[in-house]
């Protein structure tokens, strides 16, 4: 007997938790739709994590923009506790302010003319395991995307990074199709449609014009209680 009640404890907390797990996989992130600033970030950060999946991510970029802070911050440290008095320090204190405001133009005309609409850039592939297209070991992919306000429409851009005259593949979706009327994300659904657009890329199957839209299909299922 007590062998049998203890199997049938060990069931139920079996039993109890797979429920557990089954209600933490159909938890939802659930966002303000009115948020423009939130919704781009939250689909450019599972954009980015669905190419991440095939490809590495080049840092050297971004290194170099915390780079040109690091030390702009230095050069604002150096003039702020330099220990010269005032007003013998005022030579230190405008040459540093000087390369402070120069090292912050630099900075934002990376972010300007570099960055763009860029929110990924990964690395060329190797050769070894990507034979499918020959473009993935050469050059990395830039990874481009665009929600202009007012809009329903979120723009995905896969291209080569360095490239001349660059060939690429482009999505648009509505935002409804991932998100419900209630803000609930539909992460694996955005996910999936973000690498078939990878998987165009790797076939080679690239687009001439930008304006690709996928329209609306219905909006993501929303969470009932």
């Amino acid at each position: 007997m007590g062998r049998s009640s203890s199997s049938k404890n060990e069931e139920t907390k079996q039993d109890d938790s797979n429920d557990e797990e089954e209600e933490e996989e159909l938890e939802l992130l659930q966002v303000d739709v009115g948020d423009v600033i939130k919704l781009k970030q939250i689909l450019d950060e599972t954009t980015s994590a669905a190419v991440l999946e095939f490809q590495k991510e080049d840092f050297r970029l971004d290194n170099m923009k915390l780079a040109i802070m690091t030390l702009a911050c230095l050069f604002a440290c150096l003039a702020q506790f330099a220990p010269i008095p005032f007003p013998d320090s005022r030579p230190v204190l405008g040459i540093c302010c000087c390369i402070y405001f120069v090292l912050s133009g630099v900075l934002q005309a990376i972010v300007t003319f570099l960055d763009k609409d860029c929110i990924l850039i990964t690395k060329p592939t190797d050769a070894r395991a990507q034979k499918s297209n020959p473009n993935l070991h050469q050059y990395g992919i830039r990874v481009r995307t665009d929600l202009p306000r007012f809009s329903e429409y979120y723009k995905v851009i896969l291209e080569f990074e360095k490239m001349p005259n660059t060939v690429k593949v482009v999505q648009t979706w509505s935002v409804g199709n991932f998100f419900d009327v209630d803000g609930y994300f539909d992460e694996i659904g955005m996910t999936e449609a973000v690498q078939g657009l990878y998987k165009r890329l790797e076939k080679g199957e690239y687009d001439k014009d930008e304006d690709v839209v996928t329209p609306p299909e219905g909006s993501a299922k929303s969470k009932k209680e």
